[in-house]
């Protein structure tokens, strides 16, 4: 269950079934069609993946808390991040880590299932330092976007806002905006093409299916 699907059970009994069915109804579709015009961004979110995904970043060990950054990390030491529960982890046979104090850390490509919330390792994670992913395909097809920079900082603005702590990162680059979330299956995708126009937002899922 994910965080909004906890929330709406904070509501009343009355209004339990109506919430649950607002809720449900843009997450299994790929758009957000009963959102009101130009605000399918954030009035809907994706489901959790249904197998399982690999995600790079930092996994970060406060005392026995387990996270995994997918994120910004802080240029501090030890270094510091905002990232998501990761569970079933051990640092038993792991290389590549570095500790001072009660916090360990390393850089890896870790496999496993996320339900919304939590990420549960099901693999041994791999060093990012030895990690040699498949190349993703570039969704711009390398051709430049046509937005002017004033209107990108504006969508930035906004898509901010809307997507709160979700977006990871967000940049204006070669007149696109990319965006930066930690998973998407298209929903986020198609939600920001009805708001602001095909080929303006580049979301981009930090964690990635494996193919079957």
């Amino acid at each position: 269950m994910n965080r909004r699907s906890r929330l709406s059970a904070l509501l009343s009994l009355s209004v339990l079934g109506l919430v649950l069915s607002a809720c449900a109804t843009p997450a299994a579709s790929s758009g957000a069609s009963d959102a009101a015009p130009g605000l399918s961004l954030g009035s809907t979110a994706p489901g959790p993946p249904a197998g399982e995904v690999i995600g790079q970043g930092t996994v970060m060990d406060e005392g026995g808390s387990v996270e995994l950054c997918l994120g910004a990390i802080a240029e501090s030491y030890p270094p510091q991040c905002s990232g998501i529960p990761l569970e079933n982890w051990s640092w038993d046979g792991v290389d590549g880590s570095e500790s001072s104090g009660d916090v360990t850390w390393g850089a890896y490509a870790v496999q496993g299932t996320y339900d919304g919330d939590t990420f549960t390792r099901t693999q041994a994670p791999i060093m990012l330092a030895l990690y040699d992913p498949m190349m993703a395909p570039d969704p711009t097809g390398g051709e430049p976007g046509t937005t002017d920079e004033a209107a990108l900082l504006d969508i930035q603005a906004q898509v901010t806002d809307r997507l709160g702590p979700d977006a990871l990162a967000t940049t204006p680059q070669d007149g696109y905006l990319w965006v930066d979330v930690v998973w998407d299956d298209g929903t986020w995708q198609q939600a920001a093409d009805d708001d602001f126009g095909a080929g303006v937002v580049i979301i981009r899922s930090a964690l990635q299916e494996i193919a079957g």
